[in-house]
C-alpha cells in the first residue's frame, strides 16, 4: 500500500505539472470547447495553468518526503475534491459541459477517496532506518 501511495503521489504531481504547462502554453486551445472564449478567459486559463503547475509541484514535494506526510496528502486530495465539487456546481448552474470535462469530474471526485484511504500508509509502515554498526566496534 505504501508503494501505491508513493506511485500515485508522483503520478499526480507529474500529471498536474504537465497539464498546467499545457494550459500555460496553449491558453484557450487547451480547454475543449473554449477555443473562442476571448482574451479574458485565455488570460485566466493561463494563470490557472501556472497555479496548477504549483499544485503539481506540491504533490511532487510530498512524494519526495520519507515518509510521505499524510496531512499533506489529505490537504492536496481535498483541494482536488473541491475542484470536482466545483465542476458539479457549474453543472447545476450552467448545464452539461464538454464530455471531456465530465470525465475530469469523475476523476476529481473518484481519486481523492483513494488518497484519503492511502494517506497514512507510509507513516504507519515499519521503518528500517536503524543505523548499522560495522563489525568490531
Amino acid at each position: 500500500m505504501a508503494r501505491a501511495l508513493r506511485t500515485l503521489t508522483q503520478l499526480m504531481g507529474w500529471t498536474c505539472v504537465a497539464i498546467g504547462l499545457f494550459h500555460v502554453a496553449l491558453g484557450n486551445a487547451a480547454i475543449p470547447g473554449a477555443g473562442s472564449a476571448g482574451a479574458t478567459v485565455d488570460s485566466w486559463g493561463r494563470f490557472m495553468g501556472a497555479a496548477f503547475v504549483g499544485y503539481g509541484l506540491a504533490w511532487l514535494w510530498a512524494a519526495r518526503q520519507r515518509p510521505i506526510p499524510a496531512r499533506a496528502v489529505r490537504w492536496l486530495a481535498g483541494v482536488f475534491l473541491l475542484g470536482g465539487a466545483s465542476r458539479l456546481l457549474s453543472l447545476a448552474v450552467h448545464g452539461w459541459p464538454h464530455w471531456f470535462q465530465i470525465a475530469l469530474t469523475v476523476i476529481e471526485l473518484g481519486l481523492p477517496p483513494v488518497f484519503f484511504w492511502l494517506a497514512d500508509t507510509e507513516e504507519r509502515a515499519p521503518r528500517n532506518d536503524a543505523e548499522t554498526v560495522p563489525a568490531g566496534r
